[in-house]
């Protein structure tokens, strides 16, 4: 396939791929002023209500304003050979490809950081300001902003560069040592995540003893649930917003809580949502998450290993010279249509698995806890009560709170 061709299938896909955001965004926000079902009239009050109107308003009016700039600057930077340049500029300073390709991420990274970060500014210190949301400070968003380059660099860069070695070293066949590489990178995150990763950005004690930590307790030993860890994570710093989640495995197993979700919900609304977490846990959800992430990621690089020696694939960004990064540019929009295919796949069987932890949490603890745990969420997060069932299917991991509730009280 000519080198043109390809350049106008890359375009079309990025272009496609635009107008189907936009038209489910479009269905979605038609919604937006719909009628609560009667399931949900308690969890708003009519000024509640419109509250989480125009915070949806505001928050897709800016949504589309982003993604259509962000849209003719890849588009402007595609047409003017953008990559070529880049390139280029990275082969001024060394000939060796796994430097070259990681001065060329680098500068596409700080690059694409630069354009988006005064729309993240906005819509921290604007949107989720005006709407009682942020915590956070100047100082303390760009302190984050530093640590992600610094994440950014130091595990995505070594990565690359051991991926670019092993395509050295084997050719072809390096598929296989970038997924056994992934392999152990993922199941390094998901032991340690928690003790190495979040001590970077948010402090975490031990839940204190009291009423919490006993109810939390008892229901783990019911359920034969063994934790030692419980740790109460420092979430409004930042914001409002609630959370809570499991990390880990065997002796490293941890339960974080925000503490934002303790002053929100009520003990046994609390041991209710973290049912629910125990609940994908015995249910062997996490395993099947992490298994198939790695199944599509050696699916993934197993295709890569078919094309990334195709001289067409860095002539159609325009560099003559051809390289494993380019080539990774022009393939991971050539994938892209696999890639929309398979998330919807993991979205369904994610939406599958929710209600699945909800039935255990409904028999082992307390459905109707959890029905006010989850109508409480939304609220204090002005959720979106009436999406459309297109824009669920495409993009939701989780069931409506509508669903949910159906599904408890069925």
């Amino acid at each position: 396939m000519q080198p043109t061709t390809i350049f106008y299938i890359l375009i079309a896909l990025l272009v496609i791929n635009f107008i189907v955001d936009k038209i489910l965004d479009s269905l979605n926000e038609k919604h937006f002023d719909d009628e609560i079902p009667s399931e949900l009239k308690d969890v708003y009050d009519k000024e509640e209500y419109k509250k989480s109107q125009a915070y949806k308003k505001t928050n897709a009016k800016f949504s589309n304003l982003v993604g259509t700039f962000s849209m003719i600057i890849t588009l402007f930077f595609f047409f003017i050979d953008g990559f070529k340049y880049i390139d280029n500029f990275a082969r001024n300073f060394t000939s060796n490809p796994i430097l070259v390709a990681l001065i060329f991420f680098g500068i596409i990274m700080i690059g694409s950081d630069i354009i988006k970060t005064p729309f993240s500014y906005y819509q921290t210190f604007v949107i989720e300001e005006k709407f009682g949301f942020n915590k956070s400070t100047v100082k303390l968003f760009w302190l984050d902003k530093l640590k992600g380059w610094f994440m950014s660099i130091f595990l995505g860069g070594g990565i690359i560069a051991l991926i670019i070695w092993f395509y050295q070293l084997t050719g072809k066949d390096f598929w296989i040592y970038a997924w056994m590489l992934v392999a152990v990178f993922s199941f390094f995150m998901n032991m340690f995540y928690a003790k190495l990763i979040v001590p970077l950005f948010n402090k975490q004690t031990p839940l204190e003893e009291g009423e919490l930590k006993s109810a939390i307790e008892k229901y783990a030993k019911k359920v034969g649930f063994t934790i030692q860890n419980i740790f109460v994570i420092d979430g409004s710093k930042r914001s409002t917003k609630a959370n809570a989640y499991f990390s880990g495995f065997g002796s490293q197993k941890r339960i974080t809580l925000y503490d934002t979700l303790i002053n929100d919900l009520e003990t046994d609304e609390i041991v209710a949502v973290l049912a629910h977490e125990v609940g994908h846990y015995k249910k062997k959800h996490i395993i099947f998450n992490l298994i198939a992430s790695l199944l599509l990621t050696g699916l993934t690089l197993f295709i890569l290993s078919l094309f990334i020696n195709s001289p067409a694939l860095s002539e159609a960004l325009g560099v003559s010279i051809p390289s494993f990064h380019i080539g990774l540019i022009a393939f991971g929009i050539l994938y892209s249509p696999i890639s929309e295919i398979t998330g919807l796949f993991m979205n369904y069987m994610s939406r599958k698995f929710e209600y699945q932890a909800d039935n255990f949490a409904k028999e082992t603890f307390e459905g109707k806890a959890l029905i006010t745990s989850l109508k409480k969420l939304s609220k204090n997060s002005l959720s979106n009560l009436t999406p459309h069932p297109a824009y669920v299917f495409a993009h939701y991991s989780h069931p409506t709170l509508l669903e949910r509730i159906k599904n408890l009280k069925s």
